[in-house]
C-alpha cells in the first residue's frame, strides 16, 4: 500500500464521521449558512496548522497558479459543497451515500480527460467491487419527501462530485509543489469570501451567519468542521498528491461503507445481510487495489 493510499483511506474515515454530524446539523441549518460556517471555521483551523508548521502565508507561485487556485476553490468548495449539503437535506444520509457512488467514476473520468491517467485491470476490478459494495449495502429509506426531491438530490450529488473533481485536479501540479495544508487553507479562504458575497446578494441574507448564532449546535458543527473540511480535506488532497487520481478516488469511495458502520455503532441501525455483503465487497475491492 502506497503513502497516497493511506491518506485516501483516512480521508474517507474522517469524511464519513463528518457527514453523520453534517446530517444532524443540516436538519436545523440551511445549506448556504452551514457551508459558510464550516468553510470559515476550517480557515481558522488551517491558519493554526500553518503557524504550527512554520509555513509561509504567501508561497512564491505564479499569478496563473493563484488564478487556478481561486477557480478551484469556487468550483470545488463554494459550489460543490453547497450542492452536497443541499442534496444531503433532500436525500438523507443513506440515499446520499448511494448517490455518492458517482464520485470514484467522476474522479477517474476527469483524471483520464485531463491527464490521460489509466487504471490497470485489477484496479478497475477493485473499483467496480467497491462501487458495487456501496450499491448493494445501501437501501432506499423513506427519508425522501417526494420524487422531485429524489431526482434533484441525485443530480445535485452527481454534479457536486464532477465539479469537485475538476476543481481539485485543476491544481494538482500546485499541491504537488507546495504544502497540502496551505493549498487547502487558501482554497477554503477564497471559497468563504465567495460564499459570503453570494449570500449578501440574496433576499434572506440575514440568515447568512445563522450557524454562528446557533451555539446550541456547535457541539455537532465544530467537530463536523474539524473532521471534514479540515482533516478529511488534508488527507484527500494528500491522497491525490501521492497517488493517481482514479486510485485515490477508489479508496475515498470507502467513506460510504464507513457511514454504514458508523450508523450501526452510533445510530443503532441494524446490520442487515445486505449491508454486510456490501461492506465485504467494498473491502475486497479495496484490497485488490492495494495489492497492485
Amino acid at each position: 500500500m502506497h503513502q497516497g493510499d493511506v491518506y485516501a483511506i483516512l480521508s474517507g474515515v474522517f469524511w464519513s464521521m463528518s457527514v453523520i454530524l453534517m446530517r444532524v446539523s443540516g436538519l436545523h441549518i440551511p445549506p448556504l449558512p452551514l457551508t459558510i460556517f464550516k468553510s470559515a471555521v476550517a480557515v481558522g483551523f488551517f491558519v493554526l496548522a500553518s503557524q504550527a508548521l512554520g509555513e509561509a502565508f504567501v508561497p512564491e507561485l505564479s499569478g496563473e497558479a493563484y488564478g487556478r487556485l481561486v477557480v478551484s476553490a469556487v468550483l470545488g468548495i463554494s459550489m460543490a459543497d453547497t450542492m452536497f449539503v443541499s442534496a444531503l437535506n433532500r436525500l438523507g444520509a443513506s440515499l446520499q451515500a448511494l448517490a455518492d457512488c458517482v464520485y470514484a467514476p467522476a474522479i477517474a473520468g476527469v483524471g483520464f480527460m485531463m491527464f490521460g491517467e489509466r487504471l490497470g485491470f485489477w484496479e478497475l476490478l477493485g473499483g467496480l467491487l467497491v462501487v458495487s459494495g456501496v450499491v448493494v449495502g445501501m437501501r432506499v429509506t423513506p427519508d425522501v419527501k417526494s420524487r422531485r426531491d429524489l431526482v434533484i438530490g441525485v443530480f445535485l450529488t452527481a454534479g457536486a462530485h464532477i465539479i469537485m473533481a475538476v476543481g481539485i485536479l485543476l491544481v494538482r501540479d500546485v499541491y504537488r509543489e507546495v504544502s497540502v495544508v496551505w493549498v487547502s487553507g487558501f482554497r477554503f479562504l477564497v471559497a468563504t469570501i465567495v460564499l459570503v458575497v453570494f449570500a449578501s446578494c440574496q433576499a434572506d441574507r440575514g440568515q447568512m451567519f445563522l450557524a454562528f448564532r446557533r451555539r446550541d449546535l456547535w457541539k455537532a458543527m465544530l467537530p463536523m468542521t474539524f473532521l471534514g473540511p479540515f482533516l478529511a480535506t488534508i488527507c484527500w488532497v494528500a491522497g491525490f498528491k501521492y497517488s493517481f487520481a482514479g486510485r485515490a478516488a477508489i479508496y475515498n469511495q470507502l467513506s460510504t461503507v464507513f457511514i454504514i458502520v458508523l450508523a450501526v455503532i452510533f445510530l443503532k441501525e441494524r446490520l442487515t445481510g445486505r449491508k454486510a455483503l456490501g461492506v465485504t465487497l467494498a473491502i475486497v475491492g479495496a484490497l485488490l487495489v492495494a495489492s497492485n
